[in-house]
């Protein structure tokens, strides 16, 4: 068993959740409402196949172009346009994974297999298998292996460090798995990389260096927070809403990344091809509405570099998959809303029970405090209207100000320990 250091002071800035996982809760109220209607957006869709296919032959060729080119001219390729087609097949990576461009398993396997290739590092088999791990043990510390790890929270602080962890986030974020959760090579590792790294060597015995280095500094760059794509690998789980484990942006950046962005939809319903995450948001807007949005990438970026108070810490850790009982009960009964209360002004100022927005529970590590301390809601000056759509007392999210927002996040000349990073409104 590894040891994830969790009796260490720095665990301690961690948000402890006394919740089960939430997404699990909220597909099952939501199947409970829209069943018939939501069924219908299962399954897959070849158009996924073609995109990826696309992007493929536009590197391969932007590969052949730059062989003759400067290296200057091939940097400049590398950031632009290699950093953004490279993080768009990564991201098929995460759509591929769940089986989402073809009926049959086998056939997204290949995919897969054949998109990696122009990543030059081999990820497909890995990242499918510890993708599931992160969707089944959410905010679970080694089982999910996207949460940064206590070493990370400690060294990860200054902007210089930041700066530097953002650069070989890519390194960090697949190196980490191997640490934290590590797993025996199988014979699809062996098959994932003998094509990769054949395929690396072909280009450099036909084509030179340069076709080989444009590709692996876009994989670098766009698998960087160093890219503007890159927002979305913090802003899908970073904390920006006490609370809140997991957040959508619903901006044109998704045309790149195969709508990534609707990240609480894809969490609900991961058997949902990307295609149609916006039916189902359309089908049950009073679950996802009324929840912190995004609404750019590039200002989650700004606000991790910018603000002291936002790091690696700032993730909902869990130490039970199922929850407690009481405060799973809570969830269910304001329809899987977690930490909207903390926004809206309603009459009700607890709604929560102490744990779901982080009561550390029995078996924390020692010394982990109750990160949310129960407090009325302020009362904000967007007060929602009567004629917004209500769900189980809590009416719609009204408009924040940067101001308001603040207000609501208890940020007013306090100095509460976690206390999130200000809003993008």
């Amino acid at each position: 068993m590894v040891d994830l250091g969790l009796d260490q002071p720095d665990a301690q800035r961690f948000l402890w959740a006394g919740n089960g996982e939430p997404h699990a809760m909220r597909r099952r109220l939501i199947l409970a409402k829209y069943g018939p209607e939501v069924r219908k957006l299962y399954g897959y869709d070849h158009a996924t196949a073609w995109q990826v296919i696309g992007v493929m032959l536009l590197q391969v060729y932007m590969a052949w172009l730059v062989k003759d080119w400067s290296w200057g001219a091939v940097l400049v390729a590398s950031y632009f346009i290699s950093g953004t087609a490279n993080q768009n097949l990564f991201s098929a990576q995460h759509e591929i994974s769940h089986f989402l461009a073809f009926r049959r398993p086998l056939y997204n396997k290949i995919l897969a297999l054949a998109s990696n290739m122009v990543l030059v590092v081999p990820v497909a088999v890995k990242f499918r298998e510890y993708h599931h791990d992160h969707h089944l043990f959410l905010g679970i510390d080694g089982g999910d292996v996207d949460l940064p790890t206590v070493l990370e929270v400690g060294a990860v602080g200054s902007l210089a460090a930041k700066l530097a962890w953002g650069l070989v986030y890519l390194c960090i974020y697949g190196l980490r798995p191997l640490i934290v959760r590590p797993k025996p090579p199988s014979a699809a590792d062996a098959v994932n990389w003998a094509t990769t790294l054949g395929f690396d060597l072909a280009l450099l015995y036909f084509w030179g260096l340069k076709p080989v280095a444009y590709l692996l500094i876009g994989s670098l760059i766009g698998g960087s927070l160093l890219h503007p794509m890159g927002g979305h690998l913090l802003a899908e789980h970073y904390m920006f809403e006490k609370g809140q484990e997991t957040y959508s942006y619903y901006g044109p950046m998704n045309a790149l990344t195969y709508n990534v962005g609707y990240h609480n939809e894809h969490h609900d319903f991961p058997q949902i091809p990307h295609t149609r995450l916006h039916k189902l948001r359309r089908i049950a807007p009073e679950f996802y509405e009324p929840m912190y949005q995004h609404h750019s990438w590039c200002w989650v970026l700004w606000a991790f570099f910018a603000d002291e108070k936002v790091g690696p810490w700032l993730r909902v850790h869990r130490l039970r998959k199922e929850g407690a009982a009481p405060t799973n009960t809570r969830f269910s009964e304001y329809g899987g809303l977690y930490a909207v209360w903390r926004r809206l002004a309603c009459s009700d100022p607890e709604p929560f029970a102490p744990g779901v927005a982080g009561e550390a529970g029995p078996g924390a590590p020692a010394g982990t405090p109750v990160a949310e301390k129960l407090t009325p809601a302020p009362v904000l000056k967007e007060r929602p209207t009567a004629a917004q759509p209500v769900l189980g007392g809590l009416a719609q999210k009204p408009v924040l100000t940067r101001r308001s927002a603040a207000m609501a996040h208890g940020r007013n000349g306090s100095s509460e320990e976690n206390t999130p990073p200000p809003t993008s409104r």
